[in-house]
């Protein structure tokens, strides 16, 4: 398991007792528990559909901090939401950016069967938005361009892939389907099943194609991976 995993279980158990206690009340105990264990089998599922080197459950549990950032931003998104949680709730995203390369702020909003393949260098913002199957590689920005307090990160849309390196940047829209090449910088809207490449980013739409990776994560652009 060693050393890192054994500090990031215990950051990520650390944060979902402390969102379970300050939620606890008007829930009912084998609800919670029942939903718990159908999320986290989402999760292996969506593991083994996006990382061919996924070997196990168990390998998965135990090593991969991109799932371990995302359980752990979700017992902290509950906290921020509680009176007097925010604090705690950014404090623990920090322990938890430190545990595993990977800072999701407490305030974003992320959907179901999200997945972070080789997490490293990960930032998303607290006003950023992600849909239902989303996958994000190494070293990828949803960040924001203004200092003030109001939508200021992207909106990435349902069956959206961002390449490794990626910055995606203010209060664009991403939209479903679309794909944004490794190393793009993207800083107006990208339409939905469109390819997002290069810097400034422009977009591409594949003819013939009417998603880009078909809805398997099989890009018909090589520059998705350049």
């Amino acid at each position: 398991m060693g050393f890192r995993g054994i500090i990031t279980a215990a950051v990520v158990t650390s944060v979902a007792a402390a969102a379970a206690s300050a939620l606890r009340k008007g829930r009912p105990a084998g609800a919670s528990a029942q939903g718990f264990r159908a999320r986290l089998r989402e999760d292996l599922d969506t593991v083994k559909r996006r990382d061919p080197a996924a070997q196990s459950d168990f390998v998965t549990v135990l090593s991969y901090p991109g799932m371990h950032a995302i359980w752990a931003y979700r017992g902290l998104h509950r906290l921020w939401a509680v009176p007097g949680g925010r604090v705690p709730a950014r404090l623990g995203s920090q322990l938890v950016r430190a545990v595993t390369g990977v800072e999701i702020h407490p305030g974003a909003t992320i959907g179901r069967r999200f997945f972070i393949d080789h997490a490293d260098g990960i930032v998303v913002g607290e006003t950023a938005e992600i849909g239902d199957d989303v996958m994000l590689y190494h070293q990828v920005t949803l960040g924001g361009t203004s200092m003030a307090k109001v939508k200021r990160h992207p909106t990435v849309g349902d069956d959206v892939l961002i390449g490794a390196g990626a910055k995606v940047l203010g209060p664009v829209t991403i939209g479903a389907g679309a794909s944004v090449g490794a190393n793009a910088v993207v800083i107006k809207d990208v339409p939905a099943d469109a390819i997002a490449v290069g810097i400034p980013a422009v977009i591409k739409h594949p003819h013939g194609v009417a998603e880009p990776h078909g809805g398997k994560w099989e890009l018909t652009d090589p520059a998705i991976w350049i």
